[in-house]
């Protein structure tokens, strides 16, 4: 019986104030990533703002590539929100999930992709 290796999130390797830069896909200024990829994060495909911040929309493609924990961040200065149907969501699909300003989302990014499938979506600005 052959068996495939679970899929690795990609690591993140820079970030700068409007550019987060993912090892194989290259530089975005804001990004989703999951188990084997990702693309650069578009705010407008679900109408996006900082409030009322993330929504179950943006969270869904996470969850569709198979993420079993995910990372939000919310901006460098905090500013990004996370609406509470969002956290319902993912409270819902029993994925733990971790809310932190970017800088402190990619390190446990980072940290868990070591280990697990996880997912995140990050914003590199306020």
């Amino acid at each position: 019986m052959i068996t495939s290796a679970p899929l690795r999130s990609p690591r993140i390797i820079c970030l700068a104030w409007g550019r987060i830069d993912v090892k194989d896909l290259g530089p975005a200024r804001d990004y989703k990533l999951w188990p084997g990829g990702g693309r650069p994060w578009d705010w407008t495909e679900t109408d996006t703002h900082h409030r009322p911040g993330i929504q179950p929309a943006d969270v869904q493609e996470l969850l569709d590539h198979g993420s079993a924990v995910v990372v939000l961040s919310r901006g460098q200065l905090r500013r990004l929100q996370v609406t509470p149907g969002a956290m319902a969501m993912l409270e819902q699909a029993g994925i733990p999930v971790h809310v932190e300003d970017t800088r402190a989302a990619i390190a446990t990014y980072n940290r868990l992709a070591e280990t697990m499938p996880v997912g995140g979506l990050f914003h590199s600005t306020c």
